[in-house]
């Protein structure tokens, strides 16, 4: 069997989709090798792509004592409950606008389209978060303010509008109704975009910090980016942990420790989704 001849244009592809691997591998890299190096070899030498001092002190003081933990629990529950309420809310939205019910899909598509071009503030939503809603120190507080992104919405519904309009007219046949479609036919066909979309929203909710800043005051329900984002801009937050009243505080060490840790869990999530991840984003390819 002959070999099929490389064409340039393949030849520049992977060499250009192997430098920006490499442009992303070897910083996220040097970061976990970083949090295995000594204090003071990072004071010294710098960064290196192997740790020459071997050294556990950073990940001893994190997992010692319940900061961390709380924290990790925190954004666990945070990421789970939003994005499974992020993706019912976006669906049932997504739904209504791509089945252009009369009299009810424009208004909704202009409802979420507004927010796409401004937003009310930040006073407005501070105050309807506490003074109305009375979500201080809840981690709801943090859910629904990013409940539903304008942008995946749009993208579910190109999905929807892909889907065959003669399994939905058969269903009609047979007696079903708009729920009932949804729930047996939409959603189980819209398994690739639904899986695209929860992983945008889980990787949302992990990540932010600010509406937690905002809303929460009690250092024990704060998520873990808020905690790292407290430690490295103000050293002395690492007071909460353990054991630095002995010993000096392995600062640099200590950032990349829990930026290792923090990372960590959302890049597990993308080898469940990643079968479903270029079908759904082509699924939900928005068309001119």
């Amino acid at each position: 069997m002959s070999s099929r001849k490389l064409e340039p244009f393949t030849v520049v592809s992977i060499i250009g989709v192997g430098l920006a691997v490499l442009g992303c591998a070897v910083p996220f890299w040097m970061i976990i090798s970083g949090s295995f190096t000594s204090e003071s070899e990072l004071a010294t030498t710098g960064y290196s792509l192997f740790p020459a001092d071997f050294d556990l002190t950073a990940y001893k003081m994190i997992f010692t004592g319940p900061a961390v933990l709380d924290a990790y629990l925190a954004s666990v529950f945070i990421t789970v409950v939003g994005t499974a309420l992020s993706l019912a809310a976006t669906s049932g939205l997504s739904w209504v606008i791509a089945r252009r019910v009369p009299g009810i899909s424009r208004p909704l598509t202009i409802f979420s389209y507004l927010p796409m071009l401004f937003s009310g503030g930040l006073v407005p939503l501070y105050l309807l978060v506490t003074q109305y809603l009375h979500l201080q120190n809840s981690y709801f507080s943090v859910i629904l303010p990013l409940l539903v992104m304008p942008f995946m919405v749009f993208v579910q519904v190109s999905a929807f509008r892909q889907l065959p309009e003669s399994i939905f007219e058969s269903a009609k046949i047979d007696g079903a109704g708009e729920l009932r479609m949804f729930f047996t036919i939409a959603l189980p066909l819209s398994k690739p975009i639904l899986a695209v979309v929860g992983l945008f929203y889980a990787v949302h909710y992990w990540n932010d910090w600010f509406m937690a800043l905002l809303f929460i005051d009690d250092v024990h329900k704060f998520p873990l980016p808020l905690v790292l984002q407290n430690l490295i801009s103000n050293i002395s937050f690492t007071a909460m942990l353990p054991q630095l009243a002995e010993s000096a505080t392995p600062v640099y060490q200590l950032r990349l420790a829990l930026t290792t840790v923090a990372i960590g869990p959302i890049l597990l999530a993308y080898p469940f989704a990643q079968r479903y991840f270029v079908k759904g984003i082509t699924l939900g390819a928005t068309k001119g």
